[in-house]
């Protein structure tokens, strides 16, 4: 039987992320996102529900990711799905699925400090403002 595991996400990251180093060097991030939707119910109330998700990053997305995102910057995670097993100190067989990205790719535009935000959301059909008038300052010109 085939099988297929590819994940596509947008969302806001929780925190800001976590890096840390192997033994051989190489970055890990971990990340948290939060993905929210909206729907009406069968009563035709909107309901705003919100999934969590733990992401893990790695190479030099893991740092860039580090470096230039902070809690509530938007991102586009493309990845898989992975299962994580261990056993906790009391013996206990534990388990977490959680999202390996292959490619995070920051939405928004660059802020101050090279921080990442939200582009600005402009009205649906608002008129476009008209550009400043020119100054009747003659003295200025160059020629």
């Amino acid at each position: 039987m085939a099988s297929y595991n590819r994940v596509l996400l947008m969302g806001n990251l929780t925190r800001n992320p976590e890096i840390r180093y192997t033994p051989s060097g190489t970055a890990v991030a971990d990340i948290g996102l939060a993905i929210n939707e909206s729907f009406k119910n069968k009563a035709g109330e909107m309901v705003e529900q919100t999934c969590f998700v733990d992401v893990v990053v790695w190479g030099r997305q893991a740092e860039t990711s580090t470096e230039y995102l902070q809690k509530g910057s938007p991102v586009f995670v493309e990845g898989r799905l992975q299962l994580d097993q261990w056993e906790n100190q009391q013996g206990e067989k534990r388990s977490k699925l959680r999202v390996r990205a292959d490619r995070v790719q920051f939405l928004g535009a660059p802020g101050k400090g090279g921080e990442f935000s939200a582009p600005a959301a402009s009205a649906p059909n608002a008129e476009p403002t008209p550009p400043a008038a020119p100054a009747d300052d003659d003295e200025d010109v160059p020629f």
